[in-house]
C-alpha cells in the first residue's frame, strides 16, 4: 500500500512548485514527493523545503517508502529513537520506580556531558536509557544484581529492544558494548563509553547522598579522581556539591 501523502490521486494545487537554490538563486522546480533535487545551473543538490518528513523521522520503512533519507531526516530519526527507547525502557520496569527514575536522570546528565564532549547522542542516550535493563533478569537468574550478572544479561534484552524499534545494526552493536561493561572501563574507552559511565556515577553517587550523606571533603576527592572526562567532573560537582 502506498502512503497517501505520497500518492499523486490525493495531491492538491500546489503540489509542484519552485524553490530557490540556496547556491546559486537559480529555481529548481519540486514535486510533492521529491525528497530531495539537483539544481540544473549548479549542481547543488537540496532537501525539498515543503515536504512533511514526520513520519519518515520514525517509521522503520521509511527508506524504502522514499529512498534515501536526507542527513536532516537521519538525524531527527535517531532522535526519535531515544525517545522511543525511553518509553520501552519504562515498560520493561514496569512498576520498579526506582530503575526507571535511575535511567531517567543518567540519560539527563548523559545528554549534558555528550553534548559538551561532542559524542554520539543517539548511542550515549539509548545506552543511558538501557544500562541496566539487565538487573530484573539477572535478579530472577542468579539472585544478585552483581555488576558481571548485568553485563551478561543486559545486552541481549537492549537488542531485542532496538531491533523491534528498528534501530541500525551499527548502533544495536555498540549500545549492547557499552551496556556490556558499563561498570568497568577497560583500558581505552570510547568518548560514548566515558559519558555514559560519568552520568551513572553521579547519579550513583547522588542516590547514595540522599541515603547516607559522605563528608564534603571525602565526595570532592572522589568526583576528582573517579571521572572520565572533564564535562562529567563539572557536571558532578554541580549536582553534588
Amino acid at each position: 500500500m502506498k502512503c497517501p501523502g505520497q500518492d499523486s490521486r490525493y495531491w492538491k494545487p500546489g503540489a509542484i512548485f519552485d524553490s530557490t537554490c540556496p547556491k546559486c538563486a537559480r529555481q529548481v522546480e519540486f514535486f510533492k514527493d521529491d525528497t530531495t533535487r539537483k539544481c540544473n545551473h549548479c549542481g547543488h543538490r537540496f532537501v525539498n523545503p515543503q515536504m512533511d518528513f514526520g513520519c519518515a523521522a520514525y517509521c522503520q520503512y521509511a527508506e524504502q517508502c522514499i529512498g534515501d533519507l536526507p542527513p536532516e531526516v537521519a538525524a531527527q530519526r535517531e532522535d526519535f529513537l531515544k525517545d522511543k527507547v525511553a518509553i520501552e525502557m519504562k515498560r520493561y520496569f514496569k512498576r520498579d520506580f526506582k530503575r526507571i527514575g535511575h535511567a531517567t536522570r543518567v540519560a539527563r546528565y548523559a545528554e549534558r556531558i555528550g553534548k559538551i564532549e561532542q559524542g554520539n547522542m543517539a548511542v550515549i542516550l539509548t545506552s543511558a536509557y538501557l544500562h541496566d535493563i539487565g538487573i530484573p533478569e539477572a535478579e530472577r537468574k542468579y539472585d544478585s544484581a552483581s555488576p558481571k550478572y548485568q553485563h551478561i544479561e543486559g545486552p541481549p534484552i537492549a537488542r531485542s529492544i532496538l531491533e523491534k524499534l528498528g534501530a541500525k545494526e551499527p548502533l544495536i552493536q555498540e549500545v549492547c558494548d557499552l551496556i556490556g561493561h558499563h561498570h568497568w572501563p577497560r583500558e581505552e574507552e570510547t568518548i560514548n563509553f566515558k559519558v555514559l559511565y560519568d552520568a551513572d556515577l553521579i547519579a550513583n553517587l547522588e542516590e547514595k547522598q540522599k541515603e547516607s550523606p559522605m563528608e564534603k571533603e571525602r565526595l570532592e576527592k572522589i568526583i576528582e579522581k573517579s571521572f572520565l572526562t572533564e564535562s562529567g567532573r563539572k557536571e558532578a560537582q554541580k549536582v553534588l556539591c
